[in-house]
């Protein structure tokens, strides 16, 4: 079974918003064994949706359509897809009352633009949109379902969960689709790939594997279809079982359970142990990390961003004579910082960063792209240097990376 997702709006061809819509359709259509052919973002704008509508049909037995249903006359979506249907637009009294209700509760004047909101192709099935005053409109055509969805992501996703997945699960059955993502860390994609080779070809012919690199990581993905779920999931633990003794020292976790920032947390949970940051060349990039999480405050303390050579000596109590004899892109600073902050927030491990991410050097003169990561306990300090390149962003992201790859190794020894 075959979906094609439409996303109508120049608000995301020019780039103002960011099509979050079609990911998330993307991940909930494909738990219910609905793979995904194609996404197309176009204008609202009739020739183009016309033409959109008449591929998607050719490619696909479900058409999600997103967008372009708003009150204004710059959307066309409606009266368009009337045009498609050989339909006309007719007013639904459930739709009109649900508009009134929301006008009234906000005390907003009620407008005739708003009003027709309720007008709808009388050929629809009307999905009610508690969120918003735009209605969900399911039609039918040559044995194919064309769904069309309000663009703001809270009400389009609604209508997902609550109407349009279970209406499709009654119409149609699904295959069985499962995923398995293993997160691995510091091992690069090439060197990855060469030590699982023989497992990767021995794989059943319904599980593919995805290499997804990122910087510092490496996700692997088993992907398995059938019909039939029992098969499905006992051949994926038993690839999972076979696999993991390949892997067992860049191996950190599964990405369906938790992120790895919530893996490490829970980690340190489990043990009880506390963790402080002092980071510097990252700008505070690891504890927006961890704090993406529900619940961090269990094991995280605090940070400070320690950004300027002043802030280093003034809040960490890094010894000026220190920065002076060694910079502050050096082994000595780096662990002086993290042996601080532990103390300052008194938890049992402190992590620091501090580097030169570029473009310029700064107060430093070690290179661009230097960066040294520090891990201090109670027991012991450490750290290492890296060199993670030119690029600014990139710099960031692989420190950060790393700090949690050092921070997991170091858990894994209590």
């Amino acid at each position: 079974m075959l979906a094609e997702i439409i996303t109508i709006g120049d608000e995301i061809l020019i780039g103002q918003i960011v099509d979050t819509n079609s990911a998330f359709l993307g991940k909930e259509f494909n738990k219910i064994g609905i793979s995904i052919y194609q996404i197309t973002s176009i204008q609202d704008n009739k020739t183009h949706i016309l033409k959109a509508l008449e591929e998607a049909e050719n490619n696909a037995d479900i058409i999600i359509i997103t967008g372009g249903l708003g009150p204004t006359k710059d959307d066309v979506t409606k009266h368009t897809i009337c045009e498609y249907f050989n339909d006309t637009l007719v007013e639904n009294k459930s739709v009109l009352d649900n508009v009134e209700d929301i006008f009234s509760k906000y005390n907003i004047p009620l407008l005739d633009v708003n009003k027709q909101q309720a007008l709808v192709p009388s050929k629809a099935k009307v999905l009610m949109n508690h969120y918003g005053t735009a209605p969900g409109m399911w039609l039918e055509k040559n044995g194919k379902v064309f769904v069309s969805l309000p663009g703001v992501p809270y009400e389009m996703k609604a209508l997902i969960s609550n109407e349009v997945i279970p209406a499709l699960r009654k119409q149609f059955k699904f295959p069985y689709i499962k995923h398995k993502t293993i997160l691995t860390y510091g091992l690069g994609e090439s060197l990855l790939a060469k030590r699982i080779e023989a497992w990767e070809d021995n794989l059943p012919a319904f599980i593919k594997l995805a290499y997804l690199p990122s910087l510092g990581r490496v996700r692997l993905r088993l992907s398995a279809k059938a019909m039939e779920k029992k098969l499905i999931d006992t051949e994926i633990q038993k690839q999972v079982d076979l696999l993991l003794p390949l892997i067992d020292d860049v191996f950190v976790g599964f990405e369906e359970d938790k992120s790895l920032e919530a893996i490490i947390g829970t980690q340190l949970t489990e043990i009880s142990k506390t963790l402080s940051i002092a980071e510097s060349c990252t700008g505070g990039s690891i504890a927006k990390a961890l704090t993406a999480n529900a619940g961090a405050s269990k094991y995280f303390k605090g940070s400070v961003v320690s950004y300027a050579t002043e802030s280093k000596m003034n809040i960490l109590g890094v010894k000026e004579q220190d920065i002076e004899s060694h910079s502050v892109v050096s082994k000595e600073i780096a662990e002086a910082m993290a042996k601080n902050v532990r103390t300052l927030f008194n938890t049992d491990f402190g992590i620091s960063t501090t580097g030169n991410a570029g473009p310029s050097k700064g107060d430093a003169d070690a290179d661009v792209g230097t960066v040294w990561i520090a891990i201090a306990t109670q027991d012991s300090v450490y750290s290492e240097v890296f060199n993670f390149g030119n690029h600014r962003e990139k710099v960031i992201t692989k420190a950060t990376n790393k700090a949690f790859e050092m921070l997991q190794k170091e858990i894994k020894k209590k």
